[in-house]
This record gives C-alpha cells, structure tokens and sequence, in this order.
C-alpha cells in the first residue's frame, strides 16, 4: 500500500523560502507514468494546486505561482520537495501531495489515486 507523509518546518519567517518534503513508501517515484502534485489549503480557503513534478522529471506550475515555486525529486530517497520562496502570510496553509495518472492542474481531491495527511506551515514573525 502507497503512503505519502508530508514533513515541513512548521513556521517560516516572512520573505523566507518555504521548504516542504513528500516521503513516498510502498512505490518508486520514477515507477509508472504517474505526477506528483503538491496542493495546499489556507485556512478557511479552498484547495489550491501548485504544481507537478512528472515521471520524467519534467514540472509544470501554477501560473500564479510560478515564479517562487520549485518541486524537485530525490529519487534515492524516493522524495518529493517543494520550495516556495519570497513567502508571506498568505501562504499559510496545509500542504499536501497526491500522486495522478494523468498531467493534473486542478485540486480535486477525486483526480488523485493517493493523498498525504499534509503538513501544516504558518509564516510569521
């Protein structure tokens, strides 16, 4: 059974980078044609999608994030990191990743076969 465990800093000064890490079990990250997503849902706010990291390695962000996202992948740890820099209070939210079998844009929850529990990041000082 796959498994997919978020783990972040908890609290990050504003301007900081974000740095948040999906540790994948029970699979490989490069096996099958799968994207891995990273999602994330501010307090009171729908789920908003952020970004993917594809099988080949290839990524692909959200337009309104694109410019202070990275997702990278360590495939000998069988981890996927998000890095969000330049960060403000408004990025305080849970994140989550969830893995599709299809290039997936949007958040819903029905378009992902499997989901973490997610890790909650607050930015402030």
């Amino acid at each position: 059974q796959m498994q997919l465990q978020e783990s972040g800093p908890g609290l990050v000064n504003p301007s900081q980078t974000l740095s948040v890490t999906c540790t994948v079990s029970g699979g490989s990250i490069t096996g099958g044609y799968y994207y891995w997503s990273w999602i994330r849902q501010p307090p009171e706010k729908e789920l908003e999608w952020i970004g993917y990291i594809a099988y080949t390695g290839g990524t692909h962000y959200s337009p309104s994030l694109k410019s202070r996202t990275s997702i990278s992948r360590d495939t000998s740890k069988n981890q996927i990191t998000l890095q969000l820099s330049s960060v403000t209070p408004e990025d305080t939210a849970v994140y989550y990743c969830a893995r599709a079998r299809r290039p997936t844009i949007v958040p819903d929850r029905g378009a992902y076969d499997y989901w973490g529990q997610g890790t909650q990041v607050t930015v402030s000082s």
